[in-house]
């Protein structure tokens, strides 16, 4: 072999081995693309997701715990007194009526012409679904027999349509406001039985004024 062969074959291979690095900087540089490109989808994805726990967390802070859980509600009106006052804030559960859990002498908050409107009042459990009631001159009667109850702060000077005895139907209650000589409730035609489809909830806490926060219990 001449020392010219030797030469070419010196140079063919140098140029090999030149174009390796050549070659391998382009792979290298389509690989730093790959995965910037999957970083970027990793982070897109991470933001979409956050969008959507943040959304949700709204949609059930606003709709869902309001309309199926807890509310807040203000006394409107005496009423209730001394009870409750006027102005006063409640929060209001909205699953014991939903699992037929309501008992007697328990604080409702329900829509007396329905629930399309936005009409509330705010009064206490005296009959319940199947029972009887009558008020005879300033007694209760459940059944026939006289209710033991002391929440009322006057007489009941007016008996209305329970005046006569009146049974409820499954679905409805009997309720009566404390303050009784200024309180619409069952006894009037104007509010009648409650049914259980227009009862928004059962108050549950006392939330204003503050030196008398807490739950709502019996006298």
């Amino acid at each position: 072999m001449s020392g010219e062969n030797k030469a070419e074959e010196y140079k063919e291979s140098d140029s090999r081995e030149l174009e390796i690095p050549a070659s391998g900087g382009l792979e290298s540089e389509d690989l730093e693309s790959r995965d910037k490109k999957r970083n970027s989808k990793h982070k897109t994805l991470s933001v979409l997701s956050d969008v959507i726990i943040y959304l949700l967390i709204i949609y059930i802070c606003i709709y869902l715990i309001p309309n199926y859980v807890i509310q807040r509600t203000i006394v409107d009106g005496p009423s209730m007194e001394d009870t409750l006052h006027n102005g006063e804030h409640l929060m209001v559960e909205k699953i014991s009526y939903r699992l037929e859990q309501l008992k007697r002498f328990d604080i409702i908050v329900f829509y007396p012409h329905g629930r399309e409107s936005e009409e509330y009042y705010v009064k206490r459990i005296i009959g319940l679904p199947g029972e009887t009631v009558q008020i005879i001159e300033s007694n209760i009667y459940i059944n026939g027999n006289i209710l033991e109850e002391n929440y009322g702060t006057e007489p009941i000077t007016y008996a209305g349509l329970a005046e006569n005895p009146l049974t409820l139907g499954e679905d409805e209650y009997f309720v009566m406001g404390d303050n009784r000589k200024l309180s619409l409730d069952s006894r009037y035609e104007e509010v009648g039985v409650v049914s259980k489809e227009n009862i928004g909830g059962r108050a549950l806490l006392r939330i204003w004024p503050l030196n008398k926060f807490g739950l709502m219990n019996d006298k």
